[in-house]
């Protein structure tokens, strides 16, 4: 404990504290001091912590859940019961000590950590507050600016870890200076060798033009690089919908309205069981268990012994219960039996369509769940293939249909080969008859010769050609005519058939207009008296809202005042307490218990300072008494001082002058010889 006094005194007496204690003056410190000097540490530690229930001045030093909460956002290892609020309230040694032992010991960790608190202490909002949207959404957008915050500190305090330093910054900079010059002056040699070129200016011009053409070939380059990757991605999202139109459209064409219908009165009744029944009673089991584990956080911590007293008596309501239902079940009547039975019924039906409920809940979650993972997977097979991703019922047409093509390949193949045959042998009676035909050619052209009529069958076959392509023509003209003639009639009979069909729907279209146009009217009348009411509603929902607002401001500042004087009469209380305990001591005829009383302490410090101050005026006349005499000894120890200074300095004298004397004589005595 001393060693942890002195541990304070010393960082009380630095920066920034400056206190000047010693370890009797920290020691008689009053409750209020030691309050005041702990706020003090907490408010330099963190200076908007004063704020919450600390202040400049002690008196209004109040240890609500505030500054409880303010210090256990350091982790501080001092147990957070009663005894240490009553401590802290007292202004205990016991308890103000080792938290400022604690402190000091952590200053600069818990600067930061207090830093960190305003931020990331995270502000609970009720479940019943969160239903609202707006709510809701800025308690996700607080979520999201504090994990942000949690980014940008850790990413803050890496580079004060990792960054350079400013020596590093300023070799840096000297040196990409040292780099500018060597530049400039490389320009300048550059630019004196380009001036004796001839045409040197448009040269130079050329060259920035040719540079500028780079980068503008660069920047198409790469803005064609980002138009074909945005094409592909286009190309993907088209493939993409197209698929799952191909899907809506299969479902659609596969479906009836009964079907969908049915499906629809389904879904229907399954949510509305789920709003009726199911949903409100989850709510209210969830707020019953809410409202349990509330009221037993709000409750003080509790031993081993009580937690076995609530056991003992949950046994005894639980024996009672059972003794209930046996009196119950002994004393039933027959009618009560029936009725009994139709209400085990109807739980065993509530509980099973509670759980087939259940299981299709979980089925529909589960069915999403695979669905979604099939989008994934055609995504990925349009992304590598390229090409659509076929359903069951697809491929199953896609099977069939292969089959009929290969039955059909297989029969014409057959047909084909036939034909092969077949031509094989008409090639050969087309050789045998052309080789016929050359013969008889060459008899009648001998014969021609011979009668002197040479050229008369080839003038007869052209004439016959020519008469047989010109009949043909007159056929095909005629045909043509006839067909013309056919289609006008059809065109002018579908004609007449499509105005006769749209005549009454063309009659019941101009109804359904003049009906659009009087319910767009009605609509928009309507839309002014909405418009209307909801202005009204929400000009009285603004007045409420601030009424509201103003009324739970006065509450707030009503509830302050009254825990402000709450806490002032506990103080006085205790105080009176203490002072009634005193006086208790003090008038004890017990002289161990009055030995216990703070007079009687006080009293005997007064003694033993008395005492000490008693000794210490002695010990001063001694000195004030021997004063003189000491003075005049301590003079003649100067003055003998100086003797012996001086005696030394002329004995150091004679000696030099005795070597120099000597030095001269052996110089004549030289000078004798020579």
């Amino acid at each position: 404990m001393s060693d942890q006094i002195q541990f304070i005194v010393e960082k009380l007496n630095q920066e920034p504290f400056r206190k000047n204690y010693n370890l009797i003056s920290f020691d008689s410190l009053e409750s209020l001091q030691l309050l005041q000097l702990l706020s003090d540490v907490l408010g330099e530690i963190d200076p908007k912590a004063s704020g919450e229930g600390m202040s400049k001045h002690c008196r209004f030093f109040v240890p609500s859940q505030h500054s409880l909460r303010f210090i256990g956002i350091f982790s501080c290892s001092v147990p957070y019961r009663s005894a240490f609020r009553q401590g802290l309230v007292t202004g205990s040694k016991a308890v103000i000590h080792p938290v400022l032992h604690w402190l000091l010991q952590r200053t600069n960790e818990l600067r930061t950590r207090a830093y960190l608190a305003r931020f990331l202490v995270k502000m609970e909002v009720p479940a019943e507050f969160l239903q609202d949207d707006t709510v809701a959404d800025f308690n996700k957008q607080y979520e999201e600016l504090m994990e942000a915050f949690k980014n940008l500190h850790k990413e803050h305090e890496q580079l004060k870890i990792s960054g350079l330093s400013t020596a590093e910054i300023r070799r840096d900079i000297n040196a990409m200076e040292e780099e500018k010059d060597q530049l400039a002056k490389r320009v300048e040699r550059l630019k004196k060798r380009v001036e004796t070129v001839q045409n040197h200016q448009r040269m130079l011009e050329i060259a920035r033009q040719l540079r500028l053409e780079k980068e503008r070939e660069e920047s198409l380059a790469q803005q064609k690089q980002e138009q074909k990757s945005q094409l592909f991605h286009a190309e993907q999202r088209l493939q993409r919908a197209q698929v799952q139109l191909k899907e809506m459209q299969h479902v659609v064409a596969d479906s009836k309205p009964e079907s969908l219908m049915k499906k629809l009165e389904e879904e229907i009744n399954f949510n509305s069981y789920l709003v009726a029944e199911k949903i409100p009673g989850e709510m209210e089991s969830k707020k019953t268990s809410v409202y349990y584990l509330e009221k037993v956080v709000a409750e003080p911590a509790m031993t081993q012994a009580d937690l076995t007293a609530l056991q003992s008596e949950l046994d005894e309501v639980n024996a009672e219960v059972n003794q209930l239902i046996e009196k119950r079940m002994i004393t039933y009547e027959p009618t009560d039996s029936k009725f009994s039975m139709y209400r085990q019924q109807a739980s065993i039906i509530s509980r099973k369509k509670e759980a087939k409920a259940e299981e299709l809940q979980a089925a529909k979650e589960e069915m999403s769940s695979l669905e979604r993972q099939r989008e994934q997977k055609s995504s990925q097979a349009l992304g590598l293939e390229g090409s659509e991703v076929l359903t069951e019922d697809e491929f199953k047409q896609y099977v069939s249909k292969l089959r009929s093509k290969n039955t059909f390949y297989k029969k014409k193949r057959l047909e084909i080969a036939e034909i092969t045959a077949e031509y094989g042998i008409l090639q050969r009676t087309e050789e045998l008859l052309r080789q016929r035909h050359e013969a008889i050619q060459q008899q009648l052209q001998a014969i021609e010769e011979k009668k002197g009529i040479s050229g008369y069958s080839y003038t007869q076959e052209e004439l016959e050609r020519v008469s047989a392509v010109k009949s043909e023509m007159d056929e095909v003209k005629g045909q043509t005519l006839d067909n013309m003639s056919e289609m006008v009639k059809k065109l002018n009979a579908m004609v007449t058939e499509k105005k006769a069909s749209l005549a009454p729907v063309i009659k019941e279209l101009r109804q359904l207009r003049q009906n659009c146009q009087e319910l767009t009217q009605e609509r928009d009348e309507k839309k002014i008296q909405y418009d209307s009411c909801v202005a009204g509603l929400e000009t009285n929902r603004s007045a409420l809202e601030q009424e509201v607002k103003g009324l739970l401001e006065e509450c707030a500042q009503e509830e302050s005042n009254y825990r402000y004087i709450n806490c002032m009469k506990r103080n006085l209380e205790i105080q009176l307490q203490r002072a009634k305990e005193e006086m208790k001591a003090y008038m004890s005829p017990d002289p161990q218990e009055r030995r216990g009383a703070v007079r009687e302490q006080y009293t005997r410090i007064i003694l033993e300072q008395e005492n000490l101050g008693k000794k210490l005026r002695e010990k001063q006349k001694v000195v004030r008494e021997s004063h003189g005499s000491n003075m005049k000894q301590m003079k003649m120890w100067q003055d003998f001082e100086q003797l012996m200074e001086c005696k030394r300095d002329c004995f150091l004298k004679q000696q030099n002058q005795a070597a120099i004397g000597h030095i001269i004589q052996e110089g004549g005595k030289d000078r004798l010889v020579l």
